[in-house]
């Protein structure tokens, strides 16, 4: 080696023990070094100890589960293994256990033959598969709620009740698992990657009459083994009720039964294993006949609603078992008495889905986010997400948030 060479190289070592040294296009470069002067790297290599090693296969994961989740179908085209890691939904595994997610509405809207994905923000829409189900299914009504990855849709077909689901990581609907108590008009609520439905009329072979039994028994759904479980029965047997997620209790409110309409609420608290009655939870916010069930959703672990009848947004006080008014909403729940607006928690903002009462074209669906404050006096200011421009009826057939 001449003294030239030599020296350049000796002096390499020392610049990179002191963290000057870094790589460009294949070379081995001195920041403090004229940019003609550079090495390269494959010599480098052999007169010093000094490379860069690929990072391990856990620090790998941690920064590919930080993408965002609309870019993976191009992380499963760079090689096997990341392919590999979506499909077999491990990535969303790590992205839940550092608490890194986005919630994403899918929703199927009237006159669609199929659902689609809106991703955080509304900034990207996708049209799902088609869900491969036979035409008493696709014409029929369905109900649906989320559990991790998983989409489940809840219907008949001509053979009888059934559940669909569509799989996230593999961009796939598949059939079943059935539930413990096939059921409709059943109230349904997600916590974290698992679900709970409540309630809801009991089906078994030909059409839903008024004869069928309202139900008052309730499961849970894990979607890492597919399987459903059976958890205490509430209180009350209530179709048409509604469900959510609050203080660490899966609350189910409203609904029907033999005995007329139901103002009560009632909780399972998961630790004690038992149900809780809340009496007179609706008194301030009646549902009535022919209406849909509890338009609720909830956000910062409050729980809001909107009465049909008046478009009004509400929130519930927990102390004083009340409710309170928090001005309008601005779509039009009262056009089909609740049925057809979807009303959700995204995130940290409320999502309200249906047909404008500003907008001059009242064919489309508009949809509005807001965050709420209960404690403030001033209204929530609603933001338009879309003006329009997605061209799909403003009544929502079916709609759920996942959050993955």
């Amino acid at each position: 080696m001449s003294k030239g060479k030599e020296r350049l190289t000796e002096e390499s070592d020392k610049q990179d023990d002191d963290g000057k040294n870094v790589t460009a296009n294949g070379y081995l470069v001195d920041l403090d070094r004229p940019k003609s002067t550079k090495v390269k790297l494959e010599d480098a290599e052999r007169s010093t100890s000094t490379y860069i090693p690929s990072l391990d296969y856990e620090l790998e994961n941690l920064i590919l589960a930080r993408f965002p989740r609309s870019e993976y179908w191009k992380i499963s085209f760079v090689n096997r293994r990341f392919a590999g890691l979506v499909k077999s939904s491990e990535i969303f595994k790590i992205r839940r256990d550092i608490g890194f997610n986005e919630p994403s509405v899918l929703m199927l809207a009237s006159g669609e033959n199929c659902w689609w994905a809106f991703d955080k923000g509304f900034g990207s829409l996708r049209r799902l598969p088609v869900l491969p189900s036979d035409i008493c299914f696709a014409s029929g009504d369905k109900e649906s709620f989320c559990a991790g990855t998983h989409l489940l849709v809840s219907g008949r077909e001509i053979f009888g009740h059934t559940i669909w689901r569509f799989e996230l990581a593999m961009n796939k609907w598949y059939k079943g698992p059935e539930m413990l108590y096939p059921r409709c008009l059943f109230a349904s609520a997600t916590c974290g990657s698992f679900a709970y439905v409540a309630g809801g009329v009991h089906v078994v072979g030909g059409p839903v009459s008024g004869t069928q039994p309202v139900l008052s028994s309730v499961e849970k759904y894990d979607p890492d083994s597919r399987t459903w479980t059976p958890l205490p029965r509430m209180i009350k047997p209530r179709k048409l009720c509604s469900g959510c997620y609050i203080d660490n209790r899966f609350y189910v409110i409203g609904g029907r039964n033999n005995d007329g309409e139901l103002t009560c609420g009632e909780f399972f608290d998961e630790e004690k294993r038992q149900w809780s009655l809340i009496p007179e939870m609706l008194k301030d916010n009646p549902v009535l006949n022919c209406y849909s069930p509890p338009l609720i959703a909830v956000v910062n672990n409050e729980l809001y609603s909107i009465e049909a009848t008046s478009n009004t947004l509400k929130v519930y006080l927990k102390n004083s078992n009340s409710w309170k008014q928090m001005g309008s909403v601005p779509v039009r729940a009262d056009y089909n008495r609740g049925w057809g607006v979807a009303f959700k928690s995204f995130g940290d903002k409320l999502l309200v889905i249906g047909a404008s009462t500003s907008l001059s074209s009242r064919s489309s669906m508009a949809i509005y986010t807001c965050s709420p404050n209960p404690g403030s006096d001033n209204l929530p200011e609603w933001e338009l997400v879309d003006n329009g421009k997605i061209c799909l009826s403003h009544f929502i057939m079916n709609c759920s948030v996942m959050v993955a």
